[in-house]
C-alpha cells in the first residue's frame, strides 16, 4: 500500500539546520537591538530654546459641578512640593503668580447658553489660560499645566496651536471630552472641550470673541478610553479619529498603542512652506506634541481622588510609561494634567492622587527607572 500523503514534505537535516541557524540570528539580533536602544538618559525636547518650564496653575471647578478640582493646582504645588521635584530633574522653573484662583472670574448673573453651564465663567478663564500656554509656547518654554478640571483644555490646546500649527494632541482619559452642545446632556463643559477647539461645538457666544476652533481632528490620538456617551461614539467614528480604548491596550500592551500613536502624529504631520516639519536623521517627518492628560484615565485603584472615575483603566505602570515615552520622543512641548480633586475620598485616597499627580510630571520631565 502507498504512503498516506502528507500536507508537506519534511525538510532534509540540511534545510533544518539552516533554518535553525537563521532563527538563532534573527534572535541574537532582536537581542542586539533591545539592549541597544536602552534609554538611561534624559532627551532634550527639540522645540524648546531652553530646558525651562513655564508652571500655569488652571485651578477652576467650573466645567463641572464637584468643588475640590480647583485646589488641584495649589495642593500639587504646596503639599506635593511639585516646584522643587521639578528642579531635582534639572529644569528652571517659572510659576505664573503662584497658582491664582479663577473664582474672581466668575459673573454675577446667570451664566448658561442653552443646556451649557457657565459658560461665560469657563470662556474667560480658559481664554486666560490660552495666553498663559501660548506665551509659554513662543518663549520656547514647555507649557506645563496643573487643573482643574479639563475644560482647561479648551484653553491649553488653542494656546499652543497657536504657536505650533501642526502639532499632534495625546489625549489620556476615560472619557471622550467631544460632546457638541446638541449631544451633551450634563451641559458640563469638561465633556466638551475637544468639540470646542475643533469647531465641532459651533458658534457658542462669548467662547466665538476669541476662540480661533482650528484644530484639526485628524490631528488627536485618544488613549484609555472606556465610557462614552452614545454621541461621542458616533463623532469619533464618522471623524475618523483615531482613538485606543482599554480594549485596544489589553489586546496589544501599553508600548505598541504609545509607539503607533506618535507614528500616527508624526507621519500626518502637515508639511507646509510656511510650517514645514522637522525631520529625524532619515528624513522621516517629525511634530510638536501636546499631552492632556486626565488622572480618571488611570483605574479608580490608583487615582481615586477624581470626579468621575471609570474602573478598569490603567494601571500604574501604564500611566507612567505613557509619560516616559512621550518625554523620550523629545517633541513635547505643552502639557496638561488635570482633574485631581484632593477633597474627594478619604485622608488615603486624597495623598495617594496627589502623589499620583506629582509622579506622573516627574515622569513626562524625564525622570526614568534606570535615571
Amino acid at each position: 500500500m502507498a504512503p498516506r500523503a502528507t500536507r508537506s514534505a519534511p525538510a532534509s537535516n540540511g534545510a533544518a539546520a539552516k533554518k535553525r541557524k537563521t532563527d538563532t540570528a534573527a534572535h541574537a539580533s532582536f537581542d542586539e537591538d533591545i539592549i541597544n536602544r536602552i534609554v538611561n538618559t534624559r532627551s532634550k525636547q527639540r522645540y524648546l530654546k531652553s530646558q525651562s518650564v513655564a508652571l500655569i496653575g488652571a485651578g477652576f471647578s467650573g466645567g463641572q459641578p464637584k468643588g475640590g478640582v480647583d485646589q488641584g493646582p495649589t495642593v500639587l504645588f504646596n503639599e506635593g512640593n511639585l516646584v522643587s521635584q521639578i528642579k531635582e530633574l534639572e529644569w528652571e522653573v517659572e510659576v505664573e503668580d503662584h497658582f491664582p484662583q479663577m473664582e474672581h472670574l466668575k459673573p454675577n448673573h446667570e451664566d448658561t447658553y442653552g443646556i451649557l453651564k457657565n459658560v461665560e465663567y469657563t470662556s474667560k478663564v480658559t481664554h486666560r489660560i490660552h495666553d498663559s500656554v501660548k506665551k509659554a509656547c513662543e518663549d520656547g518654554k514647555l507649557a506645563l499645566t496643573i487643573g482643574g478640571d479639563h475644560s482647561i483644555a479648551i484653553g491649553t490646546v488653542s494656546g499652543s496651536l497657536a504657536v505650533h500649527k501642526n502639532i499632534g494632541l495625546i489625549w489620556v482619559d476615560a472619557h471622550g471630552d467631544i460632546n457638541t452642545p446638541e449631544v451633551t446632556t450634563s451641559g458640563n463643559l469638561h465633556g466638551c472641550p475637544v468639540a470646542f477647539v475643533s469647531g465641532l461645538a459651533g458658534e457658542v457666544p462669548p467662547f466665538n470673541t476669541w476662540l480661533k476652533p482650528e484644530f484639526d481632528l485628524s490631528r488627536i490620538v485618544y488613549i484609555g478610553l472606556r465610557d462614552l456617551d452614545g454621541p461621542e461614539k458616533k463623532i469619533i467614528r464618522d471623524n475618523n479619529i483615531k482613538a485606543f480604548s482599554m480594549h485596544e491596550v489589553d489586546k496589544w500592551g501599553i508600548g505598541r498603542v504609545v509607539d503607533a500613536a506618535v507614528k500616527y502624529l508624526y507621519e500626518t504631520a502637515p508639511d507646509t512652506k510656511e510650517h514645514p516639519c522637522e525631520r529625524d536623521e532619515d528624513g522621516n517627518k517629525l511634530c510638536p506634541i501636546h499631552l492632556s492628560f486626565d488622572v480618571d484615565g488611570l483605574d479608580p485603584s490608583v487615582a481615586p481622588a477624581t470626579g468621575t472615575p471609570v474602573r478598569g483603566g490603567l494601571t500604574f505602570r501604564e500611566g507612567h510609561y505613557i509619560m516616559e515615552a512621550l518625554h523620550q520622543t523629545g517633541s513635547l512641548v505643552a502639557v496638561d494634567i488635570t482633574e485631581v480633586n484632593p477633597e474627594l475620598g478619604t485622608v488615603m485616597e486624597r495623598q495617594t492622587t496627589i502623589s499620583i499627580g506629582c509622579s506622573l510630571v516627574r515622569s513626562v520631565l524625564g525622570e526614568g527607572l534606570l535615571y
